[in-house]
């Protein structure tokens, strides 16, 4: 049977989404091969540009790679290279570097800025709509604001530490919250005073965020003014020069940093394919996505760049939902063809609009139901963002999204205000680390000794350890006698304390004179069930109890090495936990399970095995699992 070509163009939310798709659905038909053709080897998660731009985040935290999102679908493969023509009879896309024969085209080229022909935008104003954007405007921001620090004249000055953004929509909004957020550190490493920045919005509407409801964006509203950011709206920008914008009114705003968020396009790279196009350059396509005029060829349009209307004279939306939901429908469609089905017909599912403020603030509109604002509104944020992780099934993603968000943040710039951050000097959780390692050693080493003496070897494994006797485990009284039990369990519980008949009183540290109280006094029946289950024997529980005090010495071990800290720490609480349910385990000893917390903060990277090994294993692993990243793919 002769392949089938399906050339994917366009690595944004809704070919990523597309390709994803038609991974998974057609990853049995030997015979389908899939092409993605991007300019870039890499994915950017264009929602979150203004964190980079406003110096939240570091670049790397919204770029990921295309071999690490794609390494398993070997039906997928990766082009960098740039689209230069589509023969749309002979079934071709032409790039700089070659050509690609298909039976089925998605274009997902996505947009770019739309500057309405504004004079001095291109020469001197910033946009941000890319990688490169929103690097642009960072260093930007970082040298002229170290430039103002030693500008004697004061107007100038001024008009340096001016920022304005142009357009209150989402991307508008969310980077002048990033600048409310950064300027007191852009202060205090340059030596300002946080009164000399100015920030302004300026709006050729009356109203900002208009696609929020009205008492959405009033809250965001009077956030802005609280945070002395100035609205100017109703004031259209007419020019724009190096050191000042020019208003519709007349009037001007000195500035050197104006940044344009004004409005979207189509991408010109699709003006000369010979589609049609509706306004803002946009690609007309039909309710299943495929191309006007263009259907039997099997061309689709996704994304920014499709000109579909929902309803009349309302095309889809250039937001991220749109452009994922445009691409799947694409996809299916596609697969539905290929397999033999009924087409699908678009039918948008906006299921609300979120916008941040900075890291610690923003609004959000759920189902046009449930409205948010504050904290909650930016945590339902992440909670979207991680589940775009989980849509396109890129755990690494995931998990790198969440150190840069929670953990890898400065300056409190996140939803927890910094108290997430792992910023903190964990050379000084040496000495705890290593002192909880020689607990678990001396507690094992006592499981072993026994009543023994510990000079002597010979008397190691007698009378009172755990390698003698019948199991100490209370879920084993079916297989011996009580008094037997009850003695064993007595002679050695759990390490953590002697078990004596007297009235035990609680508390969080060893009393002298006074008799520990166990966390539980005996294990829940619901548990019991499970560890007969697991130990259905005395032979068979006499083995786990033998192997519990290898592991506790292995914990031991490489806690005081500092290797695997943060997995031996977290099997540290589980077996805790463990002990607790079994009634094995005393309130003076809980500690245990904060210590562990606390030596997940990377403790064993400072002075450590883990300097050495994770960081060899994440290279190791990561190069198993989904290859060597590179800056291009398909090239030979």
């Amino acid at each position: 049977m002769a392949t089938k070509n399906i050339v994917v163009v366009g690595a944004g939310y809704s070919g990523v989404s597309a390709t994803k798709f038609l991974a998974k659905k057609l990853k049995k038909d030997n015979d389908v091969q899939i092409t993605l053709i991007d300019r870039h080897s890499y994915h950017t998660m264009m929602t979150e540009l203004h964190e980079v731009a406003g110096g939240r985040v570091e670049p790397e935290a919204i770029q990921y790679d295309l071999q690490r999102l794609f390494a398993r679908q070997k039906n997928v493969q990766l082009v960098t290279d740039t689209v230069t023509g589509i023969d749309k009879e002979n079934k071709i896309v032409t790039t700089k570097l070659g050509s690609y024969a298909f039976d089925y085209l998605i274009l997902g080229m996505g947009g770019e800025p739309n500057d309405f022909g504004t004079p001095g935008v291109k020469e001197h104003g910033f946009t941000l709509w890319s990688f490169e954007d929103s690097v642009r405007i960072r260093e930007h921001i970082l040298t002229t604001v170290a430039k103002a620090a030693i500008e004697p004249d004061a107007a100038v000055r001024r008009a340096m530490l001016t920022f304005v953004v142009c357009g209150s929509g989402f991307t508008g909004i969310e980077m002048i919250g990033e600048l409310v957020d950064w300027k007191a550190r852009l202060a205090k490493e340059y030596k300002l005073d946080p009164s000399e920045f100015s920030l302004k919005v300026v709006e050729a509407m009356p109203t900002i965020l208009n696609m929020l409801g009205r008492n959405d964006a009033a809250k965001a509203e009077r956030y802005l003014k609280e945070q002395n950011v100035e609205l100017v709206l109703n004031a259209p920008i007419i020019e724009v020069a190096a050191d000042h914008i020019k208003l519709k009114d007349g009037s001007m705003v000195p500035t050197h940093t104006l940044i344009w968020t004004a409005g979207v396009k189509g991408t010109t790279d699709a003006a000369d394919f010979g589609l049609e196009a509706a306004r803002g350059n946009r690609l007309v396509a039909n309710e299943y996505m495929e191309a006007k005029g263009y259907e039997e060829n099997n061309i689709y349009i996704i994304g920014d760049l499709v000109f579909y209307e929902e309803f009349p004279n309302t095309p889809t939306p250039q937001i991220v939902q749109a452009a994922e939901q445009t691409g799947h429908t694409a996809a299916a469609n596609i697969v539905a063809d290929i397999k033999g089905g009924e087409k699908h017909k678009f039918k948008g599912n906006y299921q609300g609009f979120m916008v941040s403020i900075g890291a610690k603030w923003g609004v959000a509109n759920l189902f046009n139901k449930i409205h948010l604002s504050g904290f909650l509104a930016i945590v339902m944020k992440h909670i979207v963002n991680l589940k775009y992780f989980f849509d396109i099934r890129s755990g690494y993603y995931m998990f790198q999204y969440m150190m840069h968000e929670f953990f890898h943040i400065k300056d409190d710039r996140n939803v927890t205000r910094g108290h997430s951050s792992r910023y903190g000097n964990v050379l000084w959780s040496v000495p705890l680390r290593v002192f909880y390692g020689l607990v678990w050693f001396i507690e094992a080493a006592k499981k072993i000794v026994g009543e023994g003496s510990w000079l002597k070897p010979g008397t190691w494994f007698g009378e009172g350890s755990w390698f003698t006797g019948n199991s100490v485990f209370p879920w084993t009284w079916d297989y011996v006698d009580a008094a037997s039990a009850a003695s064993d369990a007595t002679s050695a519980a759990s390490g953590a304390g002697e078990t004596v008949e007297a009235a035990a009183k609680f508390g969080l540290s060893y009393a002298y004179g006074e008799t520990p109280m166990a966390v539980l006094d005996s294990a829940p029946e619901w548990f019991s069930n499970i560890m007969k289950i697991m130990m259905p024997n005395m032979e068979v529980a006499m083995f786990f109890q033998k192997m519990m005090v290898f592991v506790e010495i292995g914990i031991a071990l490489a806690l005081m090495a500092g290797l695997f800290t943060w997995l031996m720490s977290a099997t540290t609480i589980a077996l805790v936990v463990t002990f607790c349910l079994s009634g094995m385990f005393f309130w003076v000893n809980i500690w245990f399970i904060p210590v562990a917390f606390a030596l997940m903060n990377g403790s064993g990277r400072a002075v450590g095995l883990d300097r050495w090994v994770i960081p060899w294993l994440q290279k190791t692993l990561g190069k198993w699992w989904y290859g060597t990243p590179k800056s291009m793919y398909g090239q030979k």
